[in-house]
């Protein structure tokens, strides 16, 4: 496999990991630890649950593909400043998964927001939607210095 090629596989592979794992953590700690919103809040229980089972299923598939893409793409050492493009693309990945999701479900189709129970529930959006906005600029920074 040419450098060109690893570079790219470990590139999709870790920004499909940071896709996934962040997903996993809004589900893990926003759906079931602080159960603060399901994917779908208007709705009965039973589908608040088919939702959140759905979501989960969702990313538990984005982090196989992205752990067996990162695999066939080989060891991140063997290639020029590989930790750091497999750290970059893991955090653009997360980063992106928070505004998407953020936007998408919080703004645009409104099923949920971050904790609808605060007393302003628009500043817990925000904040899902900035610490997205940090991990993509970190992940873009890293990147960035890939090119020096």
């Amino acid at each position: 496999m040419s450098p060109a090629q690893k570079a790219k596989f470990i590139s999709i592979g870790s920004f499909l990991l940071g896709f996934g794992f962040l997903g996993a953590m809004d589900g893990i700690v926003f759906h079931q630890l602080l159960q603060w919103h399901s994917v779908i809040m208007d709705t009965s229980r039973t589908m608040q649950i088919i939702s959140d089972g759905l979501f989960h299923l969702a990313v538990t598939i984005t982090l196989i593909a992205g752990a067996v893409i990162l695999w066939l793409g080989g060891r991140p050492e063997q290639l020029g400043r590989g930790f750091r493009l497999m750290t970059a693309q893991f955090l653009i990945g997360g980063g992106i998964f928070n505004l998407v999701e953020g936007i998408t479900n919080h703004h645009i189709l409104q099923i949920h927001r971050v904790r609808p129970d605060a007393a302003v529930p628009l500043l817990y959006d925000f904040g899902f939607l900035a610490s997205g906005a940090v991990l993509l600029i970190a992940g873009f920074l890293i990147r960035k210095g890939l090119k020096k």
